[in-house]
């Protein structure tokens, strides 16, 4: 079962419980009965009231009696109203009112639930919304259902906030239904065996549920077992249920464990069940549902006895915790529609009984309270004399902080402090007493892990001690010459913030937690005083119940990031999942190759996760960045040409084929993908292939998604065509044939071509039939799986005015939302999206930083994705008025990854780049050409080509013969990049046929000479660089640029040196241009013509003269070039940076493999040589415009919450045309990926 089924059969659980829930235990009413008309008065109690009159019996809805509604002495978030509702009762809904004709009513308040009158438990909505809002006047009724039920005695109502013209006053009602249970009570040392034989029928699903309540945070809950040893336990271990499933006793492979819930130790009720579905179980606790998958050595039970609460196997020690009996009280326990505890009240003779067994709920009643926040403290009186024989202090806690203060005193007569703390989850105990050096204990570790632990200050004459959970956690002992008692008062958890108490001081961090079973002098502590204000005093304390949230429990961490917590907070540690974010939901790669590219990536190995923040994992797949298309390459297990091999008693060859990215991911990247082709090769002699479109098949392939469909054409033609691609050209090589394997022909043959069908798309398997006859010979390659065009990133739609929409039906994400897009603007303001339902609202809108206006938005909006799956706002753009479909200006917002004088090309969707004028090429012209030139090597570029130059115009397949030179230059930019150690040199010689010519070369002392000689009646004019060593085997650039009689010359990022010509400033009659060798050097003075003669040794890359590139003609384009080479002619990587200084000598020849496939036989296994570079990722995005922003955010959002962008650098619409303008010059530097954040609400 994928995730998204296992989330629905979760929901539709959770659903199925609740409307069960919400109806009456007998004849199916609705369990929405008034519960408060007929209680007397003595059910009612609250912290004070204000007279008689207005006391908490008068508090029932729509009565007039008394001063019309219960009101207390003092308006503060300390009063209470609690309501004993006589014996446990389902509550659906509660409903308030404000005292009658007065100004006093409630605005907001909290629900607490309890079995006892203590240990109260906070209602929470599904959203983890605690406060519920209250009236707006004193007459009219507010009624909230409650998202789940509750089973409960008493409800305790906590006013948060009034009316600030009254004061607090309230009637309210609580509605539902009376409960019936079944109890049973075990303390420990007592369990109930059950003998489930004669085993019932075989039953298609088998359900365990039961509610339970305990303090311990370990115990058995129930142990089933059956005559074949499999076992199923649950068991409390840490206040998490344990489900353990096994067969036998010893070896670890034999069982299955899983973990769900926490803190289920606070003595309130929870629900679990266990429902087994054959193959799988869902296992859940309280509101959280886990399905399971089970091995199959474990899916079968029949079990046949049941233990509930002890362990079948008495003394037995397993992995999963000690072998300890449960202690607490189990409701409603069910087996297979069985009611266990009804059979053991009634004494039935298949259940044993062993130990103290009630069958009522008996538990103690230990009072609590919850240090909320920093502010939070307890004081509590000291002793009024020091007793001589020391003093003793203990408590528990329970929090996830690792620092706070648990306790401090001061000792007797100003001489010292004492302070009890957490810090790095361990205990310390600081003495610091007048005249003496500080004292210091400490004890414990890892405290902050949730679960209650036990702390005992004891000091006797002499001897000191601090221990943890009895000592069992650790214990450390001191013999301070002096004894430690309590002067005065004592300080639990913080110190008052006003500073009022003159003996409290808190050096550390105050205590946020819980606390219970205090003693002071082995005398425990009555906490229903201090909440009565009768004893001590407390600021920000909750009394009589635990608060403790376990934010890790249902984890909102995705991917698989790691959760821990604070008391407030929880934190997601999402190193190494490939995901990022406040809860790891926001994936760090891109979706496609697409989008590397336009980041402006090159070919490499790209981490690829397709349906970004969903389940499916990142995989690593090689993107190949063509100048034209963006490849995505998915490889499988046997991309060679293979040859057959016919088997003994085999009348067939059958190929699998297991590809290196997941099936969930193949079916994404295939999905969401324009365009995906697969070559299907079959070399055969002797060997038939489909046989006839009527006749018996011979051989098929089975492709799709999925385990895949058996397929009957191949590459080249359509699906079902029983053909292969000459059958479809009418070209075979037999005409009563549609292939030409299919001629059955004793010389090679081959059927080759493309499968482009995405439906049918990847190849699963292979089967080849006809293989076994004497004589036949044959040989298959399946290629990988390649695809191209990301359906997602381009869907763009351009909103060209402000009144402009695109309207889709209404997003549901009643609790969380997924929503991202890309958009491009000139306006400071607008409206992207607006989700409405029946109360709330979702805004996304671009701000400025201030309030303004509501007002659409005018700009493009691409790749929009709500929760995963992207709108297409193209196809709903061509049908609705004033918006386009597509996004223009591509080029404005990618043409500067055109590099090296490369032209952005607009496209439909997306853009490429011309690099006919560059001397590089690649997709982004960003990779260099270079040669290894020997000294007999010769390129020479002829200038009088007209017959070549114009039919190659514009053409980027041979750009360097794109461009016919005006004959006659005035100007002229020359640049390239060379590596050598000969000196003196020649790089390159421009001539004339007026015996005019430029020529750059090194000189004998190792420097740069650019000659000059446009005046045939003059000598050559030599422009000298001052930069030395050039023949030093480094990689040199050098740019020169003539304009008139003034040229500039650069060498590296050296200073650029200005030089003037004096002869002439045209350059008449260009013919040739000349890398290497020099043939003819007539017109030449002699020192250049012995030069020439030596031609040159080395590396020459990017060679650029005005738009004429040579040396990219000579190597990529050689044969539709005017241009003549001679001697070795070597492509090479020299022309690298990072390249060898010897390069010339590694170099190799660029061909796609190694052998050849012609009309002979085939070559199998040929190697191919793709040069692939291992990338990383980059997080740059080069969105031009005005504005950039990714907006990606999980939001758990409150009602009529709105959300701005605010921090996004915005322009003035420029003069132009009436469409939305964008500058090709406000290129930004920070994508999407830099802007984007996310937050957790």
């Amino acid at each position: 079962m994928d995730l998204w089924s296992k989330k629905v059969w979760g929901i539709i659980t959770q659903v199925t419980l609740i409307l069960v829930s919400s109806y009456g235990a007998t004849h199916g009413e609705v369990c929405h009965s008034p519960l408060v008309p007929t209680l007397l008065p003595s059910s009612f109690r609250s912290s004070s009231q204000l007279s008689g009159s207005h006391g908490p019996g008068f508090a029932k809805l729509n009565r007039r009696e008394g001063a019309g509604g219960w009101s207390p002495l003092s308006s503060d978030r300390y009063q209470w109203l609690e309501v004993d509702l006589g014996e446990r009762t389902q509550i659906t809904a509660v409903a308030t009112q404000g005292r009658y004709g007065s100004s006093d009513w409630l605005t907001a308040y909290l629900l607490m639930f309890s079995d006892t009158g203590h240990n109260w438990k906070q209602y929470r909505q599904e959203d983890s919304i605690g406060a519920f809002p209250g009236n707006s006047n004193a007459d009219s009724v507010v009624q909230h259902k409650l998202q789940h039920p509750v089973i409960s005695r008493y409800v305790h109502l906590i006013p948060l906030d009034w009316n600030h013209n009254g004061r607090i006053g309230l009637r309210l009602e609580t509605y539902g239904c009376s409960y019936n249970s079944d109890v049973v009570s075990l303390d420990g040392r007592s369990s109930l065996l059950f003998r489930l034989s004669p085993r019932p029928r075989q039953m298609t699903r088998e359900s365990i549920s039961l509610t339970f309540k305990t303090l311990r945070n370990s115990g058995i809950l129930l142990h089933a077992e059956g005559q074949s040893e499999h076992s199923l336990v649950l068991e409390l271990e840490k206040g998490k249920l344990l489900l353990l499933l096994r067969k036998g006793r010893s070896s670890p492979d034999s069982q299955h464990l899983v973990s769900l819930g926490s803190l289920l130790d606070d003595q309130h009720w929870h629900h679990v069940a266990v429902e087994h579905h054959s193959t799988h179980l869902n296992l859940t606790v309280d509101k959280s549902t886990l399905w399971v998958q089970i091995p199959p050595r474990l899916t079968h039970w029949d079990h046949d006895q049941m233990s509930v609460g002890a362990d079948l196997t008495l003394g037995s020690r397993r992995s999963v915790g000690f072998n300890r009996n449960f202690h607490g009280c189990l409701e409603n326990l069910v087996y297979n529609g069985v009611n266990m505890v009804d059979l053991a009240k009634k004494k039935d003779q298949r259940v044993t009984v062993k130990g103290n067994v009630t069958f009522s709920c008996a538990e103690p009643v230990f009072v609590a309270m919850t240090f909320t926040s920093p502010q939070s403290f307890l004081r509590l009186p000291g002793v009024t004399e020091a007793s001589s024989l020391g003093t003793s202090v203990g408590l528990q806690f329970r929090t996830w902080n690792k620092a706070g203060l648990l306790l401090t005193f001061d000792l007797p007569e100003q001489e010292g402090s004492v302070w009890l703390f957490l810090s790095k989850a361990r205990l310390h105990l600081q003495i610091h007493k007048s005249g003496r050096a500080p004292l210091e204990l400490n004890a414990g570790s890892a405290l902050n892990d949730g679960q209650w632990h036990s702390v005992e200050l004891i000091s006797r004459r002499g001897h000191l001690s601090v221990s943890v959970d009895g000592g069992d956690g650790a214990t450390a002992h001191a013999s301070p010459p002096f004894l430690i008692t309590t002067g005065g008062q004592l300080f639990f958890g913080g110190c008052p913030a006003d500073g009022s108490s003159h003996e409290c001081m808190n050096p550390y961090k105050a205590f946020q937690g819980c606390m219970r079973l205090l003693t002071v002098h082995n005398q425990p502590v009555d906490l229903i005083p201090v909440q009565q204000r009768l004893m001590g005093n407390y600021s920000h304390l909750q009394i009589d119940m635990c608060g403790i949230i376990d934010r890790c429990s249902q984890s909102h961490c995705e991917h698989g990031g790691s959760c821990s917590q604070s008391w407030s907070t929880f934190h997601c540690n999402c190193s190494g999942t490939g995901y990022s974010g406040a809860t790891c939901h926001s994936s760090i790669h891109e979706q496609s190759c697409e989008e590397y590219k336009h980041q402006g990536n090159t070919s490499g190995y790209y981490y690829i996760d397709v349906d970004g923040s969903g389940p499916i994992r990142p995989q690593l797949m090689f993107c190949n960045m063509t100048e034209d298309k963006t490849w995505m390459v998915i490889q499988h297990n046997n991309t060679d040409l293979t040859r057959v091999r016919a088997l003994p008693g085999k009348n067939q060859h059958s190929a699998h084929f297991e590809y290196a990215s997941e099936e969930e991911q193949l079916a994404a990247v295939v999905s969401q993908s324009e365009h995906c082709e697969q070559e299907l090769t079959y070399h055969c002699r002797k060997s038939r292939l489909l046989n006839t479109p009527d006749g018996p098949l011979l051989s098929w392939w089975v492709g799709g998604p999925g385990g895949g469909q058996v397929q009957t054409y191949w590459g080249g033609a359509p699906p079902g065509s029983q053909q292969c691609s000459c059958g479809q050209m009418e070209n075979c090589v037999d005409p009563r044939h549609y292939c030409n394997c299919d001629a059955d022909r004793t010389e090679w043959a081959n059927d080759s071509g493309l499968l482009t069908h995405k439906e049918t798309l990847p190849v699963r398997s292979l089967v080849l039939g006809d293989i076994q006859r004497p004589g036949s010979e044959s040989a298959y390659r399946v290629g990988p799986l390649r695809c191209h065009g990301d359906k997602n990133v381009w869907n763009a739609a351009f909103f060209d005015k402000e009144t402009s929409y695109l309207h889709f039906p209404t997003f549901h994400g009643e609790l969380s939302a997924d929503i991202s897009f890309l958009f491009k603007t000139t306006s400071s303001s607008g409206v992207f999206l607006e989700n409405l339902g029946i109360k709330d609202f979702i805004r996304i809108e671009l701000g400025c930083g201030t309030a303004s206006r509501q007002r659409g938005f005018r700009g493009c909006i691409r790749s929009l994705q709500l929760n995963g799956v992207t709108l297409d706002l193209e196809e709903r753009a061509r049908i609705t008025p004033g918006v386009q479909a597509g996004c223009p200006g591509h080029c404005s917002s990618y043409g500067s990854l055109c590099q090296n004088q490369g032209r952005c090309v607009e496209r439909p969707n997306s853009f490429s780049c011309d690099c006919g004028s560059s001397a590089f090429t690649g997709a982004f012209c960003d990779r260099e050409v270079s040669a290894s030139f020997k000294s007999g090597t010769s390129v020479s570029y002829t200038f009088k080509e007209p017959a070549l130059n114009e039919p190659n115009r514009s053409s980027s397949s041979s750009p360097s013969s794109s461009v016919h030179l005006d004959l006659t230059l005035r100007a002229e930019n020359v640049s390239l990049s060379f590596r050598t150690s000969q000196s003196p040199a020649l790089l390159l010689y421009v001539g004339s046929d007026h015996r005019e010519y430029l020529a750059l070369l090194l000189n004998k002392h190792d420097m740069l000479e650019v000659r000059y000689r446009l005046d045939s009646s003059k000598d050559a004019e030599i422009l000298r660089s001052k930069v030395r060593n050039l023949a030093n085997g480094q990689l040199h650039a050098v740019v020169i640029s003539r304009l008139a009689d003034a040229v500039s010359l650069q060498v590296d990022q050296k200073t650029k040196e200005d030089f003037n010509l004096t002869s002439d400033v045209e350059f008449n009659g260009l013919r040739s241009l000349v890398l290497g060798r020099l043939h003819e050097s007539g017109d030449l003075d002699p020192e250049l013509s012995r030069l020439a003669s030596l031609g040159f040794t080395g590396c020459l890359s990017g060679v650029l003269f005005n738009s004429v590139s040579p040396l990219k003609a000579a190597l990529l384009h050689p044969d539709t070039s005017p241009l003549v080479i001679t001697g070795p002619l070597v492509q090479s990587i020299c022309g690298s940076t990072s390249a060898n200084p010897y390069a010339a000598e590694t170099t190799h020849h660029l061909s796609g493999q190694s052998g050849s496939v012609g009309t002979g036989q085939p070559v199998v296994n040929a190697i191919r040589s793709d040069s692939a570079l291992i990338g990383g990722v980059i997080a740059l995005v080069i969105f031009v415009a005005v504005s950039a922003l990714a907006v990606m955010a999980r939001v758990l959002y409150r009602r009529k919450g709105t959300f701005q962008s605010r921090n996004v650098k915005t322009a003035k619409p420029e003069d132009g045309p009436a469409e939305l303008a964008f500058s090709s010059q406000t290129s930004s530097q920070n994508g999407p990926k830099d802007n984007q954040r996310e937050y957790f609400i």
